[in-house]
């Protein structure tokens, strides 16, 4: 992809991007750093050519096979929530999709793993994280059910998908003091971030959200 579609025209310009970061500083996101990386990294790439003038506007956009792009406010408000007061650290991604929070992520911390169950959503991530020069992410086709026990620990787990609890597996590889963030529930749903301490996980529940679940398997 060339610079002038990286850096977008119109509805996929920068300045479009900018009035988002401010749209998000509004909505209550006030790290530096968050809104530095929703601000750097070009949505409209990330989804399909007939929806990039819709890349900005806070909301899900549909991205294939049952999966979505998560609205701009969640990904922010749950990155946020995992790096308060710290770092990022060695940190795994549960959901690739198309590679967007990936890429969020990516800015964020120099160590990001990022498994996806379904191998053509997984291959576009790749191609859209080449363009946008972010190598060091590293992308698996896996079950997120089951994490990344070969890589793991890790101080920071997010999950693009619902479950009606927090997967053991998963808990499992998060390291002492790591943070896990995640949608939880099934008909209703929360952002749930769990955290683990010497005496073990302490779990605090935030925002109602929607979620696709977290299904098992590959496909």
């Amino acid at each position: 992809m060339n610079t002038a579609a990286l850096t977008g025209i119109g509805m996929t310009s920068q300045r479009t991007r900018t009035r988002m970061v401010e749209r998000l500083r509004a909505q209550g996101i006030g790290d530096a750093r968050v809104l530095h990386a929703m601000g750097l990294v070009p949505r409209h790439i990330f989804i399909e050519q007939a929806l990039a003038n819709r890349a900005y506007d806070d909301t899900a956009l549909p991205l294939g096979f049952g999966q979505t792009i998560s609205q701009p406010y969640v990904v922010a408000r749950m990155i946020e929530l995992l790096i308060a007061g710290r770092e990022l650290g060695k940190t795994l991604e549960i959901g690739a999709g198309c590679g967007y929070q990936a890429a969020i992520l990516g800015v964020l911390s120099k160590q990001v793993f990022a498994v996806e169950r379904i191998a053509p959503l997984l291959a576009r991530a790749r191609d859209n994280l080449k363009q946008i020069k972010l190598s060091h992410i590293r992308l698996k086709h896996a079950d997120g059910n089951l994490g990344l026990p070969e890589a793991a620990p890790f101080d920071t787990i997010i999950l693009a998908a619902a479950a009606a609890a927090v997967p053991q597996t998963l808990l499992a590889q998060l390291a002492p003091g790591g943070r896990l963030i995640m949608p939880l529930g099934s008909a209703e749903q929360v952002i749930s971030l769990v955290e683990r301490s010497a005496s073990g996980f302490v779990e605090t529940r935030f925002d109602a959200v929607r979620f696709v679940p977290l299904l098992p398997g590959v496909e």
